[in-house]
């Protein structure tokens, strides 16, 4: 499958984004998809995942509450809703695709896309 993010911005706190994820080659329903981030000089970081045919969705503890993840099987698309952002959620937002394993462990992800830049100004 192949993924191609976008969506990612500069913003003020506070306001919203949402992130999409455009899957090709392969429907994204037999897939567990999920959205990883990665702020300079830190490591990516699990932020949101849902389950094949999209019956469970799973949110670090950072942004339960605020982002939502859904997934589209007629526009094979996946989405990260993310209100009331913070300075501290500014990163590289990357779109993956596992077929097994934990869904908050990105070595266990098969497909990449490219990332999108969130940038929230204080």
């Amino acid at each position: 499958v192949a993924l191609v993010e976008s969506g990612g911005g500069l913003v003020q706190a506070w306001v919203s984004l949402r992130l999409t994820c455009a899957a090709s080659r392969r429907p994204i329903s037999i897939y567990g998809m999920a959205w990883f981030r990665q702020a300079p000089g830190k490591e990516r970081e699990f932020v949101a995942a849902i389950s094949q045919f999209g019956r469970n969705t799973y949110y670090a503890d950072s942004v339960k509450g605020r982002f939502t993840i859904s997934g589209d099987i007629v526009k094979n698309t996946v989405y990260l809703q993310m209100n009331s952002l913070q300075p501290e959620d500014t990163a590289v937002y990357y779109c993956a695709a596992r077929k097994q394993g934990s869904y908050s462990d990105s070595n266990v992800y098969d497909y990449w896309g490219q990332g999108t830049q969130v940038t929230v100004s204080s």
